[in-house]
């Protein structure tokens, strides 16, 4: 293949490769795609992984393309494919680390720094603290207790120290000593599993000690690690990429930079989360983000500020948590922030601790603290960052992470009862900031500070405050802020316009193999925060007959039922609608479906929030109870919930298309996630990461004329209709695009969202339908078209004249969305 022109894609479509799902199968799915109208196919990871691996993040080997998808003679059969019916390819990859796989002979590297130690070519490669205090040893917490109970299990074979499934490498001329010399005398110590937490002397991603981190910013290990996947990008296999977790990277920035160069400024979007306000530095060589933002600024239109309020009132009456256990959002992240700071991250604030005290010992003047104010500094000034990490190599942001800093500081001094000791937390913010560039180890700590942050910030609010405050579940999203769901059409306005003049070519989305909900859930549990009152007395009934409550004694059969259990699996049965979800069964079976769905989604909830039961300390009467519970009522489609589903079904409707179109037309790449073209009722992975499934015979039927029999397909035919707008005219909604709301007037004017795109398509949604139909519908409310020729609605073949004012009431009659084009 040769290279061809690479312009940026109007749209992608998100594949989740994996040995269920190859490279042959997503061939087989490529004249649908195309049909559908996207411009590029989004592939998960596609190098080496570990052995049946579901979503390829756990690479092993950077040299090949993954074997179980059908090796790089499949990747190009698809690209070739692809490339036939006009579709290029976007590869996920994952700069930050790689597998500490079992056995640890599929990482030829890391096998090789195990056998050599530091002085292995390949312990470059890998972000290990040799001066850890192991004795030169890298700690692998591999055991399933301590080594005394353990070391009976261990056995020397051919060469190599075998426990169980686990194989490691000794180091030359160690082969015949004693155990307890052979053990000794190698450059790792096999550990306990639960040391990790504490002892840990190797990055990992987040607290996954499978995963070990990778220094990209190292030249030689970006060549060797990037080598693959750049010479398929010169061939023309590959046209763009998708960076995870580039948060974790000593210098993101740096990197971005140097792999833009490297493949010659190819369309590139990263897995950067942005909160509140936060923007994306301007630094960074990327087309923008994958586009969480956007899924925020999305979904916020649909949920009710009043509504809102109003929930959370009946969730706390209902639940009556304590403030720092889901009865207050802010209180609830700063416990769990503590929670796992001082003992999830332990390990990481121990290197900080080490790293910073060194340094205090050569500065005189802001020296003389102690560890343990030290630690204290550290974890304080963390636990206060609004954002997940500052980026202290960056210039442009350096103003703005001083003012951010400056303000933690305050806040963490006073948790110090001696002020004079408090002057720690100055030097870790100036540490953190990189103020001390003549100090060696200064970098290391700026560097090592923004990577823990990132990762306690991901911990304590996405995996576990997210869990303890299930008011609004929708609103519980990547990106997203519980405490604040709702915003309001000036805010999408103010982001639509920010993103067209700053990343125009961002990503967007609205689900991905990362949401803990797909959209389609989400826009049903958002309709609850206009109906507030509706959902308390329809949980108050469920909650008052069989299988309403978590076990009749309680889950642990000495006091009283879970309430924040029945609130989070009766919103969750909601959200996924009629039993059976995406349709995978039918019939007798749609009950036993749900239930295989929801039960574990649920289990994953109670076990991240830790409250009563956690992945490394679970409680089996109590996940037993909630097991039963969900089985024989949220999973069963009890009675008053089908009722509910029925009453609500036109203003689910009306999220459903909405959301689908601001997506599909917004400033950004809109980026599908698989199967989202129809209805897509998915729950946290791995759920939302089943092999998936097409339909192109709707498609076809909808092609020739077929009406839409639900809306499942009415979805469809939007999405269809406005993804091959995109492809035909991409101009329109390109780098070079325009945007401008339009403000209808009236009595309703809040419940329509309006804009138009570069002054061919114009495009309305409707916003908090149920309350639209509460308060008497549109009334009078107007909206006046751009003036010019005539306006065709592409859904429904209506045309109206250019600078005529319409009655919404008249323009949305059939649907509560319009997408009308300048003839």
């Amino acid at each position: 293949m040769t290279q061809p022109s690479s312009p940026s894609p109007t749209a992608t479509y998100r594949l989740q490769l994996q040995p269920d799902f190859p490279f042959a199968a997503a061939e087989r799915a490529v004249p649908h795609l195309a049909a559908l109208g996207v411009s590029h196919l989004h592939l998960s990871p596609v190098l080496e992984a570990v052995p049946g691996s579901a979503h390829g993040y756990d690479v092993v080997d950077h040299t090949v393309v993954r074997a179980e998808l059908g090796g790089e003679e499949g990747l190009r059969a698809l690209a070739a494919t692809a490339r036939s019916h006009g579709l290029g390819l976007i590869v996920d990859i994952v700069p930050n680390h790689m597998a500490v796989p079992t056995p640890a002979s599929l990482n030829g590297p890391l096998w090789e720094v195990l056998r050599d130690g530091p002085q292995s070519p390949y312990a470059r490669w890998f972000d290990i603290d040799w001066d850890g205090g192991h004795g030169g040893q890298l700690l692998l917490p591999v055991l399933g207790g301590r080594i005394g109970e353990e070391a009976r299990h261990l056995r020397v074979e051919e060469g190599v120290l075998r426990y169980h499934e686990h194989a490691f490498p000794l180091r030359p001329g160690t082969e015949e000593l004693p155990l307890d010399r052979l053990l000794d005398a190698q450059w790792y110590r096999l550990a306990w599993w639960r040391l990790a937490r504490s002892e840990l002397n190797y990055r990992r991603f987040f607290t996954i000690s499978e995963l070990i981190g990778v220094r990209v910013e190292d030249p030689d290990v970006f060549e060797a690690t990037h080598g693959t996947v750049l010479r398929l990008m010169r061939e023309g296999v590959i046209e763009g990429l998708r960076v995870d977790h580039p948060d974790g990277l000593v210098d993101p920035g740096g990197y971005l930079a140097r792999l833009d160069a490297a493949t010659g400024g190819r369309w590139t979007v990263v897995e950067k989360i942005l909160t509140g306000d936060e923007r994306l530095p301007d630094s960074w060589a990327c087309a923008g983000t994958t586009g969480y933002d956007a899924l925020r600024h999305i979904d916020g239109l649909f949920a009710c500020p009043q509504g809102s309020a109003r929930l959370f009132a009946h969730y706390r009456d209902f639940v009556t948590p304590l403030a720092d256990e889901g009865g207050d959002w802010e209180e609830t992240v700063r416990r769990a922030a503590y929670e796992v700071v001082t003992h999830d991250l332990a390990a990481e604030v121990e290197r900080l601790t080490r790293t910073a005290q060194r340094i205090s010992e050569r500065a005189p003047r802001p020296g003389d603290h102690a560890a343990w104010a030290l630690r204290h500094a550290i974890r304080e000034l963390m636990v206060r960052l609004p954002v997940y990490r500052p980026y202290a190599a960056d210039t442009d942001r350096a103003e703005q992470d001083a003012s951010m800093l400056d303000k933690a500081a305050v806040g963490a001094r006073t948790a110090f009862r001696v002020p004079e000791e408090a002057r720690a937390v100055d030097l870790v913010r100036d540490l953190a900031l990189g103020r001390f560039q003549d100090d060696p180890d200064c970098a290391d700590f700026a560097a090592r500070f923004a990577q823990t942050a990132s990762a306690l910030h991901a911990k304590s609010v996405e995996d576990t405050a997210f869990y303890r405050y299930p008011v609004l579940l929708s609103a519980c999203e990547v990106g997203g802020d519980p405490g604040e769901p709702a915003l309001g059409p000036e805010v999408f306005h103010a982001f639509c316009a920010r993103t067209q003049r700053d990343r125009p070519l961002t990503g967007t989305v609205l689900s991905t193999h990362d949401t803990k909900r797909s959209a389609d859930v989400r826009a049903r549990i958002a309709v609850l925060s206009e109906c507030p009152d509706r959902w308390r007395d329809v949980l108050g009934e469920l909650s008052g007959g069989a299988g309403g409550a978590v076990g009749a004694m309680g889950v642990d059969g000495t006091g009283p039922a879970d309430p924040m259990v029945s609130w989070l699996a009766w919103q969750t049965a909601f959200g996924l609608g009629e039993p059976g979800g995406t349709g995978r069964a039918a019939g007798d079976e749609r009950r036993e479906d749900t239930a295989e769905r929801m039960t574990p989604a649920i289990l994953k909830a109670v076990r991240e929030a830790g409250l009563r039961t956690s992945w490394t300390e679970q409680n089996a009467d109590y996940e037993s109870a909630v097991t039963d519970f969900v089985r024989n009522g949220p999973a069963g489609g009890v009675g008053p919930l089908s009722a509910l589903d029925e009453e609500l079904a036109p203003f689910v409707r009306a999220n459903v298309l909405g959301a689908t179109l601001l997506h599909l037309t917004m400033p950004g790449v809109p980026d599908l996630y698989q199967g989202t073209e129809r209805r897509y009722a998915a729950l946290v992975d791995p759920d939302n990461r089943e092999p998936a499934r097409f339909r192109p015979d709707l498609l076809a039927d909808l092609d020739a004329g077929v009406a839409p029999r639900g809306l499942s397909d009415e979805k469809l035919l939007l999405t269809a209709t406005a993804l091959r707008l995109r492809r035909t005219h991409p101009r329109w909604f390109g780098e070079d695009a325009s945007y401008e709301p339009l403000r209808a007037e009236g009595p309703a004017a809040e419940h329509c969202v309006a804009y138009c795109r570069s002054g061919r398509v114009v495009s309305v949604a409707t916003r908090l339908s149920l309350r639209l139909v509460e308060t008497g519908g549109w009334w009078d409310t107007v909206l006046r078209l751009p003036s010019g020729g005539t306006w065709r609605d592409l859904l429904t073949g209506r045309t109206v004249a250019g600078g005529a004012v319409l009655g919404l009431d008249e323009l949305l009659d059939v649907s509560p969305v319009a997408l009308l084009v300048a003839e």
